[in-house]
């Protein structure tokens, strides 16, 4: 596991490791296109209320409470893979009396109505800055994809979270458009002796 989490991340690791993860000699191909032995549907995680829950929770206590960040006024990315994380997340600070508003990034703007390509309190909140979220970053392209539909509706974008980052390209991507990424957990957290790492 990172050597900078400042507290016990041995249960979600775990949950990660036993119910996101998976390795196997005949690599998968990945959303990106690429392909590797190492595979994380972290949707086994988001979409369970109870790992939902415990993932939240450090999240808040590492980046928020521990860590780095200022509570934020807004959260989101692109959905599906950000969209449990932004609800979830936005659950916890309300609970530590914070609020903080869930964005959900589409991938193509509606089709009729208002032609929306994010939805939320978007008019409420005009002009913020928005803590880009995703479930699993390999080249950064989803997440590269909110951060230019949130700059463009007049959002501030410098920062973006992930659970995990599968250290393909995706951190310096990001940074090379102005975007710092936090990590929970990396590849190389879940590769142990003998594994291909790749």
């Amino acid at each position: 596991m990172s050597s900078e989490s400042v507290f016990d991340t041995s249960a979600l690791f775990n949950l990660i490791k036993d119910h996101a993860y998976a390795y196997r000699q005949e690599p998968f191909t990945l959303a990106s296109g690429k392909t590797s032995h190492h595979y994380f549907n972290c949707k086994k995680i988001t979409l369970h209320p109870a790992r939902l829950s415990l993932l939240c929770d450090h999240i808040y206590l590492r980046f928020f409470v521990d860590g780095p960040l200022e509570l934020p006024v807004a959260v989101g990315g692109l959905t599906l893979g950000a969209d449990p994380l932004s609800y979830g997340i936005s659950l916890r600070f309300i609970a530590a009396d914070h609020l903080c508003y869930p964005l959900v990034v589409r991938k193509e703007a509606k089709g009729h109505g208002m032609a929306r390509l994010i939805e939320g309190e978007v008019e409420a909140i005009a002009g913020e800055e928005v803590l880009a979220l995703d479930d699993v970053i390999t080249t950064g392209g989803s997440t590269l994809k909110a951060v230019k539909a949130l700059r463009e509706a007049g959002f501030k974008v410098n920062r973006a979270l992930c659970i995990v980052d599968r250290q393909e390209g995706g951190e310096e991507a990001l940074g090379a458009e102005g975007v710092a990424l936090l990590s929970l957990f990396r590849k190389s957290d879940f590769i142990e002796e003998g594994m291909n790492a790749n």
